[in-house]
């Protein structure tokens, strides 16, 4: 799980690094195509740390 927690942080850094740059260029967040496809990929991993956590607390 810790490297689940790992990956978690170095996407949502990435995310917040395109994020910023976004705004910093006055591109609406919406329509950053980047953005979006690295927003879901830390979705992707907050559902599968949930999905474990949710696991580990049913046993």
């Amino acid at each position: 799980m810790s490297d689940l927690v790992s990956d978690l942080d170095r996407e949502r850094s990435k995310l917040n690094k395109l994020g910023q740059k976004s705004i910093e260029q006055l591109i609406p967040l919406f329509s950053n195509e980047e953005l979006q496809v690295q927003s879901q990929r830390v979705d992707k991993l907050l559902m599968q740390l949930y999905q474990i956590k949710s696991t580990c607390r049913k046993s």
